[in-house]
């Protein structure tokens, strides 16, 4: 079954023991430890697990220093030039004095490093609060970083990271959910046809020849961190991608249609002072809305083999979840057809 999102890392730096599975998904603390080690810092012997499903990610305290956060790449997911790329766009975006958390780089400027087989990176601990849902402020200051993140993503292509295409989140995902045994068989028809038309819909929505440009990639306020004294942080750029600007702006509206355009006004009076924006764009709003609906499914199946998935995610393989995903792409299918925020 192939990935979604990458190919395997290299064998020199990434996966040079035939990691397995297993391996990955029995990270333990020993190893933790010793990685964060090998990079010269002294650990306390404290490591807690964080949330985090597609790396394994946790906090380790270090003596006479502030804990580190650590992050173990999944294998095979992506190689070591897009790492490299993602980790080099965080830092161009960082020395820039833009508020994200860039990855810490040792006395050589590396960032990307291994252990026991396991590539992986650090970053430092930074605390804050999560987002309030549609604050007018918050969504003003957002729009400020991200406009400036966009001015210099704008300024050149990735030359390795992926981009958004139909083809990667939609065809490709569909495909891992139709090969899987999770979509039950009476369903399995209304999904194909749904697939089908959203399709032949997306294809002729302008996504293919929309500019794209280096975006922060998944930017839902999972992904910003509130601080008092400095307002937003941009954390997790693992799917950083070419994709158009308002992918990376559509996530953070929330609420009915009308307060989401309310709150999107917020974000682009701040965004537009530093970069300005093609409002043909929200003719992509509910495209990639649904690409997103599809592109999760797909890595839901891609990844039950790895045991964390189905013991957090039971509902996945249910007959009620699969209704009700189709339901909400025959909905969206309405929507786009509609030309849904553009009236």
């Amino acid at each position: 079954m192939f990935d979604l999102h990458g190919d395997a890392l290299d064998s020199e730096e990434g996966d040079p023991h035939g990691l397995t599975l297993a391996d990955y998904a029995n990270l333990q603390p020993e190893l933790v430890i010793a990685a964060v080690e090998q990079t010269g810092r002294l650990s306390d012997a404290r490591v807690l697990a964080l949330n985090s499903y597609e790396n394994r990610v946790y906090q380790v305290g270090l003596e006479d220093a502030d804990p580190v956060i650590v992050k173990f790449y999944r294998p095979r997911r992506w190689t070591t030039e897009q790492i490299r790329e993602e980790h080099a766009f965080s830092w161009q975006l960082a020395e820039a004095e833009l508020p994200v958390i860039a990855p810490l780089r040792d006395e050589q400027g590396e960032s990307l490093f291994n252990h026991a087989g396991f590539a992986y990176a650090l970053f430092p601990r930074k605390g804050g609060q999560a987002l309030e849902a549609g604050d007018f402020e918050q969504l003003l200051r957002i729009g400020h970083v991200l406009g400036r993140l966009h001015a210099i993503g704008s300024e050149r292509p990735f030359e390795h990271r992926a981009t958004l295409t139909w083809e990667r989140w939609l065809d490709e995902p569909s495909a891992v959910v139709l090969a899987s045994r999770l979509l039950p068989s009476r369903w399995e028809a209304p999904y194909r046809q749904i697939i089908l038309q959203l399709r032949q819909q997306i294809t002729e929505s302008g996504l293919a020849s929309a500019k794209t440009i280096r975006t922060q990639g998944d930017c839902h306020p999972g992904n910003i961190i509130w601080t008092r004294d400095q307002g937003p942080w941009l954390l997790d750029f693992d799917d950083s991608q070419q994709a158009p600007a308002v992918q990376d702006l559509w996530m953070l509206l929330s609420g009915s249609e009308q307060e989401q355009r309310l709150q999107l006004g917020e974000l682009l009076e701040g965004y537009t002072t530093f970069h300005d924006f093609d409002m043909r764009e929200f003719a992509l709003v509910e495209v990639l809305r649904t690409l997103r609906m599809i592109h999760y499914a797909g890595w839901l199946a891609n990844r039950w083999e790895d045991p964390a998935f189905p013991r957090y995610f039971p509902w996945f393989a249910s007959d009620t979840y699969w209704q009700e995903h189709i339901q909400e792409l025959q909905m969206q299918s309405s929507r786009i057809e509609a030309k849904a925020w553009l009236s």
